[in-house]
């Protein structure tokens, strides 16, 4: 693998840090902050907590048009801005709707996030390391995620404004990573799509110094001559990828994971567990889900995409019937921590590993960034709407049927790998455009 490729896709990657602990930095600080402002639950959850994910929302919708628009590369810029700013103001605020907007603007950069990071790792990958190289992006969420718990931890006792602390100090690495973001070269496919061609012969010379740029340079081109002006992905030739990324984003919130994540303390000590839930479930299912996801990204190249989707298809099912099993027969203490691990287990090789590698190849390049932006806002939407039901779903049809619907949804799931999924591994992202638009409509 080109080094520069590597060290390219890592550094593009790092938005994913950022993502995964600007949404984790917060539960270290959300009590502290609730008691010094006096704020109801209701304000509490919706406006102080809530305001970053309806950003991610909001900044997943309509990610897409600066992707497109400005390029790959000026919106990893734009989005490192973005968390700085948000941690410095978060980390200042006085008041909880100050807070609030900064903490908004932080959610805004995860949710382009989740748009320009893979598609300009996609990019610029060889197709045989794809794979690896957007799995990356997911690689540093978990990292993130797991650095964020950390870091709570050292600073949790550090003095009354120790909640500044937590959730200013990732303006550090935000600062960093703007700064070194700026040294990637432009995404040679986006510029050939704004009919930048010398821009993109440069660019595809430092990518690919032994690859004949004309040639790639003809296979885009031939991929846009059978594209017509501002069109857009709801066009009917487009609805195969668009029903793939539909699905793939649908079925990953489906699985519960985010109701794992968000309310483990609370399964836990349902379950008997106890006053050791919270310690479990942040840094247990935080090595859980980084050590499966380093395993996904080995082995999603080796093995692709669909395989991995086989794999983590069969351990959600497992899971989440031993979930919803020992609430129906009460068995209680050890056995749930045991299944909790190996949902995120299944989560982390398969789902966690592959939507974003997949959503970013299964559009053609022109629509990537729309196509990026369209799975994102399913996916985040349900992230939002999903755990928000969890606690009143629990108090009233019971845990243990919440997670058999979870368990028959991923019945479901295994339906659509088996009979629509397609596999993607190896392929170029021109041949894979050909393969899965159908030119005739």
């Amino acid at each position: 693998m080109n080094k520069k490729i590597l060290i390219w896709s890592i550094t593009a990657a790092l938005a994913g840090f950022l993502f995964g602990f600007d949404t984790v930095v917060i539960s270290g600080a959300e009590k502290k902050l609730q008691l010094l402002w006096g704020t109801t639950d209701f304000f509490h959850g919706m406006v102080v907590i809530g305001m970053a994910l309806w950003g991610t929302v909001i900044g997943a919708f309509f990610g897409g048009i600066p992707t497109n628009k400005l390029g790959r590369k000026q919106t990893l810029i734009y989005i490192g801005i973005l968390y700085t700013v948000s941690a410095i103001g978060s980390g200042l605020a006085n008041d909880p709707w100050t807070f609030a907007v900064f903490r908004f603007i932080g959610g805004l950069g995860v949710g382009v996030s989740t748009i320009a990071a893979p598609a300009y790792i996609s990019e610029i990958a060889p197709a045989k390391d794809r794979g690896k190289l957007v799995g990356l992006y997911q690689f540093n969420i978990v990292f993130g995620i797991l650095i964020a718990f950390l870091s709570n931890y050292l600073l949790n006792n550090i003095g009354e404004y120790a909640w500044r602390w937590m959730v200013g100090i990732e303006a550090l690495p935000a600062a960093i990573y703007t700064l070194i973001v700026i040294t990637v070269p432009k995404s040679p496919r986006w510029l050939i799509t704004k009919l930048r061609n010398d821009e993109a012969k440069k660019s595809l010379k430092m990518i690919s110094p032994n690859l004949d740029p004309e040639k790639l340079m003809m296979e885009i081109k031939l991929e846009m001559d059978n594209t017509v002006p501002n069109e857009n992905i709801f066009l009917k030739k487009y609805r195969f990828p668009l029903i793939l990324a539909f699905l793939i984003a649908f079925f990953n919130q489906f699985s519960g994971i985010n109701a794992f994540l968000y309310y483990a303390p609370r399964i836990l000590e349902e379950a008997g567990l106890g006053e050791s839930a919270a310690l479990l479930s942040s840094i247990g299912v935080g090595l859980t889900n980084m050590l499966f996801t380093l395993l996904g990204i080995f082995l999603i190249d080796k093995l692709g995409r669909k395989q991995l989707m086989y794999i983590c298809s069969f351990g959600y099912i497992i899971s989440l019937s031993l979930v919803s099993a020992a609430f129906f027969l009460n068995w209680e203490g050890s056995f749930m921590p045991i299944f909790l691990f190996m949902f995120i287990a299944a989560h982390a090789i398969g789902q966690g590993t592959v939507i974003w590698v997949f959503i970013s190849e299964i559009f053609p390049n022109h629509l990537r960034s729309s196509g990026q932006s369209f799975g994102s806002s399913v996916h985040w939407v349900l992230a939002a709407v999903i755990p928000s039901l969890v606690p009143v779903l629990f108090s009233t049809i019971g845990a243990g049927i919440v997670f058999l619907i979870f368990a028959i949804m991923m019945v479901l799931q295994l339906f659509f790998v088996i009979f629509m999924m397609p596999e993607t591994k190896g392929v170029s992202l021109e041949d894979l455009s050909k393969k899965l638009i159908n030119r005739k409509k």
